[in-house]
């Protein structure tokens, strides 16, 4: 092609992908939702499972302390940060200790008759009364005195502080000041946020609104504010892996720019082998905009780490360049082998695909778009770009020389049997389970955020976040009338010590039975003034300051009764709504535990409810669905390699030719999963899409060093081109073998732990003819 086409082909190719950039910019929706990585649950406990890491209280939940000033002035930071939060919407409820009368609105207020337990073991006459009065007369002169003046003439039987209490956590740390304070001297607050705890980002913006605000306080300077919980994992584990992958990603990427300038020794080759790789970046993400309404963060991560794969095609035509041929006739040559290499790496992409898991699909399309789009601008776009004249690597003396000690190696014939059976001991031998299936192996959080968390989670009290009571009704009355009858068992099971705390649906809302007998129990207006002036007698207060609640109790006695609905709207219904979950044709009660100790007991109550209740354990569940997950993963890979050997089989047109492209790919793959199990690692399914990732990179390998052009100079430029590729894939995953976050570790360790063994084996195995 001539420089003006030449000119005119770039300048049509970076418009094509400044408009695909665009049209990624202006499209893409990302999103954080962890879940979308996760198959559909199959069974009642793993839904369950899902929906409470997702939206379930628990998972809400963050654990604050403010500790590095004096009780006094640590209180008083404590109630201005509460208050400044329960203003704003993103949080759903905060507590740190004191009354919230912000709890109870305006909504509730006249139901209190009807919420609370008072009515249950206390008649509204006279004597209640008179004993309600003169505890508020000693009230009135202590310190709280200022709180309760304005409520007493509408609530002098304190019904609404009695709903506090019952709705403050089953298990509180000590009040000092008025707010929670731990063994530490720290003050300490319980915030549910709006935000779903499977997603990071959301969470990340509901932690900065709480740092936003500690920071807005006046006195604020010299505390420190700790934050712990689910939402605060979710989003530090988020940073470090994005952190870690960020630098290591720069690092490998001036390291490529420079391996590739060592071996080709052109900047214009170099500018112009980039361009394949971007196209296959955009292309994939706008494939993704098309056919999903939101694209994953993590599919975009893996995703580029996955198209490592297609960085290989330009340097294959780089590599395999001929001083005296152009560059449209070498790819020409090289495509057959290099088309049934990409084809064979989408089949194995496919896989994802095949496991019916949102994100894993979106991987897939990703990818396999990426490949194809990186194959064929490869192949027809590329070479009218690259110089005309370029100087051969097959000349170069250090490549001779490394070719013939390739050709001089040793290949007796039972190396690859001698390499099986050693990869069948070791996996036979290995000590440990095989497969990871407990999730918190994979996190990133160093030990003392761990332990701060079991220590505040001690302090406050809150809910264990793996086990739940599940109590099963038709309806939702159903749910809240058999929690009303499992209070009293699991009252004694708190005595006996079984447990420390149990928080069940009915603590926040009775049923309609309860309610009705309890509004049944309200005086009529004479009744009540009656009664309340006898109870009056002699005491200090003003005539008719009891109005208002004679005329509360008059309207709890019409009020219609409350319903979950209604509740809902007030400031606790997201917590009551956590709390009753609405299941195929019946309604699920979850109570959440604090303080385990005896789970025995606790199956024990579960067995003798005749079905209608049972105990939960949301780490079992976590483990099923990790199993199932990694079943339908290895059915699909199963799928994909025997398409996979079918198609290398027709590519070849030979059954021998294909045993040496598959063999040392096989055998590979197998001897990274042995070396690794006798090293003690237990396989996740990282490693599994590691070893993928691997395994279609010694596929490159195995085709081209299976090529037998009779060449000698023709193989040492597939040496080169494969050692570029080799050395490019050790940099890149190398680095993130020695990465702290477990994730990335898994995947950098396997793939090249993979690399090598593919690159060794391919050479062993392959029926090299030798020229000299």
């Amino acid at each position: 092609m001539r420089r003006g086409g030449r000119v005119t082909l770039l300048v049509a190719w970076l418009t094509a992908l400044a408009l695909l950039g665009l049209f990624v910019v202006t499209h893409l929706s990302v999103s954080t939702d962890l879940r979308s990585f996760m198959p559909a649950p199959t069974t009642p406990d793993q839904r369950l499972l899902m929906e409470q890491v997702g939206e379930g209280p628990g998972s809400r939940l963050l654990l604050l302390a403010i500790a590095g000033k004096s009780d006094e002035q640590l209180a008083d930071l404590s109630q201005q940060l509460s208050a400044v939060l329960r203003k704003d919407s993103n949080y759903t409820q905060v507590l740190n200790g004191s009354f919230d009368i912000d709890a109870i609105d305006d909504t509730l207020l006249p139901y209190r008759y009807l919420l609370s337990p008072t009515l249950d073991h206390e008649r509204m006459d006279a004597a209640y009364l008179r004993d309600q009065l003169e505890q508020r007369l000693d009230d009135l002169s202590s310190p709280a005195a200022s709180l309760l003046k304005n409520l007493l003439p509408r609530d002098p039987t304190l019904e609404v502080l009695k709903l506090a209490e019952r709705w403050s956590p089953p298990k509180s740390p000590e009040v000092v000041q008025g707010v929670w304070f731990s063994p530490q001297h720290e003050a300490l607050l319980l915030v549910l946020t709006k935000a779903p705890g499977f997603d990071p980002d959301a969470q990340a913006s509901a932690i900065d609104g709480i740092h936003r605000a500690f920071d807005g306080l006046p006195e604020h300077t010299d505390a420190s504010l700790i934050v712990s919980g689910p939402g605060y994992f979710s989003v530090v584990a988020n940073a470090q892996t994005r952190g870690q992958a960020e630098w290591i990603g720069r690092i490998s990427t001036v390291g490529f720019i420079v391996l590739l300038l060592l071996a080709y020794r052109s900047i214009g080759s170099l500018l112009f082998s980039a361009l394949p790789i971007a196209s296959a970046a955009l292309a994939g993400i706008a494939a993704l905009i098309v056919l999903f309404p939101q694209v994953h963060g993590i599919t975009l991560a893996f995703g580029f780490t996955l198209l490592g794969v297609a960085q290989e095609y330009p340097i294959r035509v780089l590599s395999h360049r001929r001083a005296d041929e152009s560059a449209v006739q070498s790819v020409r040559d090289l495509w057959p082998l290099l088309l049934t290499a990409i084809a064979s790496a989408c089949i194995a992409y496919l896989a994802f695909f095949a496991s019916g898991v949102n994100g894993l699909r979106q991987l897939a399309v990703f990818t396999v778009t990426g490949l194809l789009v990186a194959g064929f601008s490869t192949r027809y776009l590329l070479p009218h770009l690259l110089p005309v004249r370029v100087h051969d690597v097959a000349d170069m003396g250090w490549l001779i020389r490394a070719r013939r000690i390739v050709d001089h190696l040793p290949r007796p014939r039972w190396v690859p049997a001698l390499v099986a059976v050693a990869t069948v001991l070791m996996l036979a031998f290995a000590q440990g389970p095989f497969w990871q299936n407990d999730l918190s192996a994979l996190t990133p959080l160093p030990r003392d955020l761990l332990m701060r968390d079991a220590r505040l989670r001690e302090a406050l009290g809150a809910p264990d976040v793996r086990y739940l009571l599940v109590l099963q009704a038709p309806d939702e009355q159903g749910v809240l009338a058999l929690s009303e009858r499992m209070e009293p068992a699991l009252d004694a099971l708190v005595t006996r010590h079984v447990v420390d705390a149990v928080e069940l649906p009915s603590r926040y809302l009775p049923s309609e039975a309860v309610q009705r007998v309890r509004q049944q129990a309200l005086p009529d207006r004479d009744v009540l003034e009656s009664a309340l002036t006898e109870a009056e007698q002699g005491m200090p207060f003003q005539p008719g300051l009891f109005k208002p609640f004679v005329e509360d109790v008059q309207k709890a006695r019409e009020l219609p009764l409350l319903a979950p609905q209604q509740f809902s709207t007030s400031p606790l219904g997201q917590r009551l709504s956590g709390m009753l979950v609405e299941r195929d044709g019946h309604w699920l009660g979850l109570g959440t535990l604090s303080g385990v100790h005896d789970l025995d007991a606790l199956r024990a109550l579960a067995r003798n409810s005749g079905g209608a209740v049972r105990l939960l354990d949301l780490k079992s569940a976590a483990e099923s669905l990790v199993v199932d997950y990694r079943t339908r993963i290895l059915y699909a890979l199963l799928g994909a390699s025997i398409l996979l050997v079918m198609a290398i089989v027709v590519a070849l047109r030979s059954f021998r030719r294909a045993w040496h492209v598959l063999a040392p790919m096989t055998l590979a793959t197998f001897l990274v999963l042995a070396v690794e199990r006798v090293c003690g690692v237990e396989v996740s399914l990282f490693h599994l899409v590691a070893l993928i990732l691997a395994a279609g990179l010694g596929l490159h390998y195995a085709l081209f060093f299976e090529r037998d052009t009779h060449d000698a100079a023709e193989q040492r430029r597939t040496l080169h081109a494969t050692l570029v590729c080799v050395l490019s894939a050790l940099l890149v995953f190398g680095l993130l073998a020695w990465s702290t976050i477990p994730v990335l570790r898994a995947i950098g360790l396997t793939v090249s732990l993979g690399v090598a063994f593919h690159f060794c084996l391919s050479i062993l195995m392959a029926p090299h003819a030798r020229q000299d």
